[in-house]
C-alpha cells in the first residue's frame, strides 16, 4: 500500500472504532465505504474489515465480559454462523464490479432505514425473531462485511441497560467476525496484503475506542448517527457511479 492510502485507512480505521464504540455497530457499515477502493479485491476488503472489527470488539468484550446475556445471544448467533458461511462462498464466485454496486445500494437502504423507518418498528426478543434477524444479519456480513443493522434492532429489543446492549453486540460481533474470517481464509481472502493492512491500522482501532470510550456519556448519538448515515448514502451513490 502506498502513504495515501495508508492514510486513508488509518483515518477510516479510526472513525469507524469510534463510531463502534459510542454507537454498539457501525465499524463495518462505515469502513467498507471506502476499503473495497483501496484493497485489492472486494473479497480482500471484507476480510480486512471483520479483521478490525473483531480487533475493536475484542477490546470491548474484554471489559464487558461480565454484562453478556448468552441466553439472549445464542440463536441468533448460531443462524448467523450458518447463513454469513453461504454469503461468503457468494463473494468467491461473483465479480467485484456487480459486489460494488450491491454494497452502493445497501449503503443506502440501511442509511435510509436508520434515518426514516427504524424507529417506527418494534420488535419482540422471541425466538423466530433472532433466527429472522439472523438471516438477515448472515447475508449482509456474509456478502458485504456490514452485519450489524438487522442484528442491532434485536438487541435493542432484547436489553434494557446500554452496558448489557453494549456487551451482547460486541460479542456477537467479535465471535462472528472470527468465524468469517475463517470462511474467507478458505476462500483465499486472507491475504498478505491484508495482514500488512491490518498492521497499518489496529493502532487506529486502539485509538478510535479509546476516544469512543471518552464521549460514550456526553455526545449525543443520534447527531452522530444522522451524520454516519448521511455519509453512507453520499458513499452509497459514488459506489453506484
Amino acid at each position: 500500500m502506498d502513504i495515501a492510502s495508508i492514510s486513508i485507512l488509518f483515518a477510516f480505521t479510526l472513525a469507524a472504532s469510534f463510531v463502534q464504540r459510542v454507537c454498539g455497530f457501525g465499524f463495518g457499515i462505515f469502513i467498507m465505504s471506502v476499503l473495497p477502493h483501496i484493497m485489492p479485491s472486494y473479497g480482500e476488503a471484507t476480510t480486512l474489515s471483520g479483521l478490525l472489527a473483531s480487533t475493536t470488539s475484542l477490546i470491548i468484550v474484554a471489559r464487558t465480559w461480565s454484562h453478556i446475556e448468552w441466553r439472549k445471544l445464542m440463536p441468533i448467533l448460531a443462524t448467523f454462523l450458518i447463513i454469513s458461511y453461504f454469503g461468503v462462498q457468494l463473494i468467491a464466485v461473483a465479480s467485484d464490479t456487480v459486489l460494488k454496486k450491491a454494497l452502493g445500494v445497501i449503503l443506502i437502504a440501511v442509511a435510509l432505514y436508520f434515518l426514516f423507518i427504524r424507529s417506527r418498528i418494534s420488535l419482540k426478543p422471541s425466538l423466530p425473531t433472532q433466527i429472522g434477524m439472523g438471516t438477515l444479519s448472515g447475508i449482509m456480513g456474509g456478502t458485504c462485511g456490514m452485519q450489524g443493522p438487522p442484528a442491532v434492532l434485536y438487541f435493542l429489543a432484547a436489553t434494557s441497560q446500554k452496558e448489557a446492549y453494549i456487551a451482547i453486540t460486541q460479542a456477537y460481533f467479535l465471535i462472528g467476525n472470527l468465524a468469517m474470517t475463517l470462511y474467507r481464509a478458505r476462500e483465499g481472502f486472507l491475504t498478505t496484503e491484508v495482514g500488512s493492512a491490518w498492521c497499518y491500522a489496529v493502532s487506529a482501532v486502539i485509538a478510535g475506542t479509546y476516544l469512543g470510550s471518552l464521549v460514550f456519556r456526553h455526545i449525543s448519538i443520534g447527531a452522530l448517527r444522522k451524520t454516519v448515515y448521511i455519509y453512507l448514502i453520499i458513499s452509497g451513490i459514488i459506489a453506484l457511479l
